[in-house]
C-alpha cells in the first residue's frame, strides 16, 4: 500500500535561503529540523521546514 507524502522545502535559520526539498507523511504534525551545509552561508546550519 502506497503512502500519501507531500513534499516540504527546509529553509535555512540565518539566511533564510530555501533550496533543500524533502518528503513527510502528510498526517505528520511536527515540523522537520535537520542540520544541513548551506551553501551561502558557507557552514552547516539548521533547516527547518517550510512549506510552498
Amino acid at each position: 500500500m502506497k503512502t500519501k507524502e507531500r513534499f516540504v522545502f527546509l529553509e535555512c535559520t540565518e539566511c533564510k535561503n530555501r533550496y533543500y526539498t524533502t518528503h513527510k507523511r502528510q498526517r505528520a504534525t511536527y515540523k522537520l529540523e535537520k542540520k544541513k551545509f548551506c551553501r551561502f552561508c558557507r557552514k552547516h546550519t539548521s533547516h527547518k521546514e517550510h512549506k510552498l
